[in-house]
């Protein structure tokens, strides 16, 4: 079984990936290099998205555009920090190219060198506290190790997702606790209930008894987490043209919970459901 094999095995690709058809040869083009089948393979079985909400593959225009941008002001600011890149950026010889990304900040980039044996191109995982990590293999071994690398280090995840790319809505819901609320997980159990059937997406519990839980609903197209540890809230992501299935569906949870809306924050400059603010 080939890394690629064991990665469509290990995380389903979607039944209708998002512009799975990209046209790869204007980045070769724009690159002035080939890039390895098994990316672009891997683009083509599972299209844009995510893998575990952490780990993305560029897109044609993305890959276009960031290289080299990102990869020079990442090299730059670590300049400024008195250290030395210890990578070449392309187009110098055998330079970086960034080919993906994490959810914070950190990058995903190939040696290329040989340029002319693209399959053997070392990544090189440039995080986000400027350190550097070389995974073994192809871009489906790596992404296998980094999204199992993440189960073990406490993320608590139970089997692997990819989430296709889309436009959400996201709105946060402020919440507060009536006389006689149940304790945090009794509340999650009821939320989780309320919106059934759902599939877990990870979570953390941290000093103080801060808590965060994600999870899916509505046949995974909403995204939620339920938290305590940036204030006691409910963040909801869903496609446009949901707003009142999933508005009716949680202030009616929220009150099973009991619980309270103290108020609806503003996401990315936008307010929605201003009847509840």
């Amino acid at each position: 079984m080939t890394d690629l094999e064991r990665l469509l095995a290990l995380v389903p690709p979607p039944a209708a990936p998002v512009d799975p058809h990209a046209d790869w040869t204007r980045v070769e083009d724009a690159l002035g290099l080939v890039l390895p089948r098994e990316f672009t393979e891997i683009a083509r079985r599972y299209g844009r998205g995510t893998f575990c909400d952490e780990f993305s593959c560029c897109a044609p225009e993305e890959m276009i555009e960031e290289n080299p941008g990102r990869l020079e002001d990442l090299r730059l600011i670590l300049g400024d920090a008195g250290e030395d890149c210890p990578h070449p950026v392309h187009p110098e010889p055998g330079g970086l190219v960034l080919w993906g990304s994490d959810s914070i900040g950190g990058t995903l980039a190939w040696l290329t060198e040989p340029a002319e044996s693209p399959e053997h191109w070392q990544t090189v995982y440039w995080t986000r506290d400027d350190e550097f990590e070389y995974p073994e293999g192809g871009v489906a071994a790596v992404l296998m190790g980094l999204i199992e690398n993440r189960r073990e280090n406490g993320a608590d995840v139970g089997a692997p997702w990819f989430t296709p790319y889309r436009k959400d809505v996201h709105v946060y819901l402020q919440l507060t606790e009536a006389e006689g609320a149940p304790p945090y997980e009794e509340r999650l159990r009821i939320l989780r209930r309320s919106l059934a059937p759902t599939s877990d997406r990870g979570g953390f519990a941290g000093a103080g008894g801060a808590r965060q839980d994600h999870f899916a609903a509505a046949d995974d197209q909403w995204t939620l987490t339920y938290e305590t540890a940036y204030g006691h809230q409910i963040r909801v992501a869903y496609p446009p043209g949901a707003d009142t299935r999933v508005r009716d569906a949680l202030l009616a949870a929220i009150d099973a919970m009991g619980c309270r809306v103290k108020g609806v924050l503003p996401v990315h400059g936008t307010a929605h459901w201003p009847e509840l603010e």
